[in-house]
C-alpha cells in the first residue's frame, strides 16, 4: 500500500504539465486521484498512461458547472489547485476580456473549487490539506504581466485567508509559487537566451524549475511532514525571491 492509501486527491489543471505530473505521483503513492481538466483528449491519454486515474472533464471558467462536477467526486481530502490561464500584454493594452478570462480561472475558480471541497470535509468532520499553484509574479511585477500578477497576487491572499479561516476546522492550505517551469509550454515560452538571460541571471542556482521541482514541493505540502504548515507560500524559484 502507498502511502496516500485511502485518501482521495483532486488536482485542476490535471491534462498536461505540472497538473499531470501531480496526478501521475499522487497515484503512485496510492491515492485515489481524479484528474480534472476542460481538454477531453489530455484527459483520455492521462487515462491511458495511468488508468487507475479518474477523470473529470468540465471548464472551469463555468461556476455552476464546475461545482456540479466536483460534488459528485467528494469527499476530497487531498486538493491541488494547479489550473491557470496566461495572457500577456503590456499594461496599456490590457483587455477587459483578458481580465475577466484570467481572474475567472486563476482565482475565482479556486474559489468554487474549493469551497465544495473544503465545505464537504466540514461537513463530514474530516481533516483535508489544499495547495494553490501561485507563481513568483504574486510577489514580483513582471513586464506584459499586469493582469497575470494580479491574479495571483489574489491567489495568495486567498491561501491566507482560507488557511486563517479552515485552518481550525482540519484543513491546511498552503501555495507553491515556482519560478519559470520547463514544462513545454515554458520550454517554446523561455528558451530564447535573450528572452531567460535577465530573469536567469538574478537566480542564485543559475536555472529555471523542472516540473518534479515543483512536485516535490507540492507534495510536501499535502503531506504528514508539514502538519504545522499553514498559510505558507512556499517559493520554488532558485532564490529569485531572496536577490
Amino acid at each position: 500500500m502507498g502511502k496516500l492509501s485511502g485518501h482521495r486527491a483532486l488536482v485542476t489543471g490535471a491534462g498536461g504539465g505540472i497538473g499531470r505530473a501531480v496526478a501521475l505521483r499522487l497515484a503512485e503513492m496510492g491515492a485515489e486521484v481524479f484528474a480534472l481538466s476542460k481538454t477531453a483528449a489530455h484527459l483520455d491519454s492521462l487515462k491511458v498512461e495511468c488508468p487507475g486515474i479518474n477523470t473529470v472533464c468540465v471548464d472551469l471558467s463555468n461556476w455552476t458547472e464546475t461545482r456540479e462536477a466536483v460534488k459528485k467526486i467528494t469527499p476530497i481530502h487531498l486538493l491541488v489547485n494547479n489550473a491557470g490561464c496566461s495572457i500577456l500584454a503590456p499594461f496599456l493594452e490590457a483587455t477587459p476580456e483578458s481580465f475577466d478570462q484570467l481572474f475567472n480561472v486563476n482565482v475565482k475558480a479556486v474559489m468554487n473549487v474549493s469551497q465544495v471541497v473544503a465545505g464537504d470535509l466540514v461537513a463530514r468532520k474530516l481533516k483535508g490539506a489544499v495547495v494553490n499553484v501561485s507563481s513568483l509574479a504574486g510577489q514580483r511585477a513582471l513586464n506584459n504581466h499586469t493582469i497575470y500578477c494580479s491574479t495571483k497576487g489574489a491567489l495568495d491572499m486567498m491561501t491566507k485567508v482560507m488557511a486563517l479561516e479552515l485552518g481550525p476546522k482540519g484543513i491546511r492550505v498552503n501555495a507553491v509559487a515556482p519560478t519559470v517551469v520547463m514544462t513545454e509550454m515554458g520550454r517554446m515560452a523561455w528558451s530564447d537566451p535573450v528572452k531567460s538571460a535577465p530573469m536567469m541571471s538574478r537566480t542564485p542556482l543559475g536555472r529555471f524549475a523542472e516540473e518534479i521541482d515543483v512536485v516535490n514541493a507540492v507534495l510536501y505540502l499535502l503531506s504528514e511532514e508539514s502538519d504545522m504548515v499553514n498559510g505558507h507560500m512556499l517559493a520554488v524559484d532558485g532564490g529569485y525571491l531572496a536577490v
